[in-house]
């Protein structure tokens, strides 16, 4: 892989959710499953699972990453997962149904506005470049691409009946 910080922003996204193993300059190495890449320093927030409800967060700065590599793609249940550690309370307080209603209707919302909208289990996949994660609000909204996320998140924001979901 070149140079992580040169590398585009596109191809840091492809790296969420994979295991990868991560060379820093100093040689010491660091394995995890990739949360997410910040856009601003291309540092990489790792997260590793000792047993299925114990986990460790460790972040990466981009500056001291010299290489990277996937040692294998991230699974369902590991998104799920990574998901549960920082979804906040609030998904929790609705019923499966409750949730996958608000799905369907952000979805119907965002394909209204002309918005790519894709359904992967949990999660709404808009043009390969955001997801929207349980319970589907604006706070749930992650990109790497900061203008993307901005105008997706007001929409959500802005979608009628909201008000009536909070």
């Amino acid at each position: 892989m070149a140079e992580w910080r040169n590398v585009l922003p596109q191809e840091w996204f492809k790296c969420v959710n994979q295991e990868v193993k991560v060379t820093a300059h100093d040689k010491q190495q660091y394995e995890g499953f990739v949360y997410t890449v910040d856009p601003v320093s291309a540092s990489l927030v790792l997260v590793t699972f000792e047993e299925k409800r114990n986990a460790s967060v460790r972040v990466v700065s981009g500056h001291a990453v010299r290489d990277m590599q996937i040692l294998r793609a991230g699974d369902e249940e590991t998104e799920k997962m990574m998901r549960s550690l920082f979804t906040p309370a609030a998904s929790q307080e609705f019923s499966t149904e409750e949730l996958e209603e608000r799905k369907k209707d952000l979805r119907a919302w965002l394909e209204k506005n002309l918005i790519p909208v894709t359904d992967e289990g949990d999660v709404l996949r808009v043009a390969d470049v955001l997801t929207i994660s349980a319970p589907y609000g604006p706070e749930q909204c992650s990109s790497i691409n900061e203008i993307i996320l901005a105008r997706v998140q007001s929409l959500v924001e802005n979608k009628p009946g909201r008000e009536n979901q909070r």
